[in-house]
């Protein structure tokens, strides 16, 4: 069984005049949203304050940045069909579904695009090169703990087997993102009280970072399975 998507007022989802609406037209007012939400912050400024793009610029954005525009609108809308019970009616919302914070498409891309600029970062390769790859380090000898938060990584992080099992048996997508969702926070706390780049030790950071290379290949890799495709610069 599946629920009904509805529109803000409760209703079936349709158009104005009751028609129904097409994957295409949704599909496209999500990447043009999305695009008028990167362009502002793009005006905004990065984190020298200047402007990334001016006026003139606008029309005429370069292609990784048109290719993140389409992974955040589409991501989004998939992002917010799947994370759903299939079971249960829910609300159509852009500004929802393309909200920053929450259990959103947008969220789950921002927070991998983050661990790879803690990588980068932490391994001397934030370069600002936006056509360059992702560079993973090796794995740590030793995975070291001297905090909680690294503990309850850790064992969130080796739930995954268990959770790719269930979803298989069940047939509830949605619960890969309420995991991903999870991952995330749990990440966020981690990262508050266990820097990578001040470690006490090289093999405290390497072990550090070790988790942040797990936990980035685990949201790469569970977006993978809903159809999402991640982006490592945002």
């Amino acid at each position: 069984p599946f629920g009904l998507v509805q529109g803000e007022d409760g209703k079936k989802f349709a158009t104005r005049s009751g028609d129904t609406v097409r994957l295409k037209d949704l599909l496209d007012e999500a990447v043009r949203i999305a695009g008028i939400d990167v362009k502002e912050r793009m005006m905004e400024g990065g984190e020298d304050g200047e402007a990334v793009v001016d006026n003139e610029d606008m029309d005429d954005l370069p292609d990784n940045i048109r290719n993140v525009i389409q992974c955040i609108g589409i991501g989004a809308v998939k992002y917010a069909d799947l994370s759903m019970n299939r079971e249960s009616n829910y609300k159509f919302s852009y500004d929802r579904m393309l909200s920053l914070s929450g259990n959103t498409a947008p969220y789950m891309l921002y927070a991998y695009a983050r661990i790879c600029g803690i990588v980068r970062k932490a391994t001397g390769k934030d370069d600002f090169d936006v056509d360059s790859t992702m560079t993973w380090p090796e794995p740590a000898k030793d995975i070291l703990i001297s905090h909680d938060s690294e503990l309850q990584l850790i064992r969130n992080l080796v739930k995954l087997p268990d959770v790719l099992a269930e979803v298989e048996q069940e047939l509830y997508p949605n619960k890969l993102c309420d995991y991903l969702f999870e991952t995330s926070q749990i990440f966020n706390k981690f990262y508050e009280h266990c820097s990578v780049n001040q470690a006490e030790t090289p093999e405290l950071k390497a072990s550090r970072l070790s988790l942040c290379t797990v936990t980035a290949g685990t949201i790469r890799l569970l977006m993978g399975l809903l159809g999402i495709q991640v982006v490592e610069r945002l």
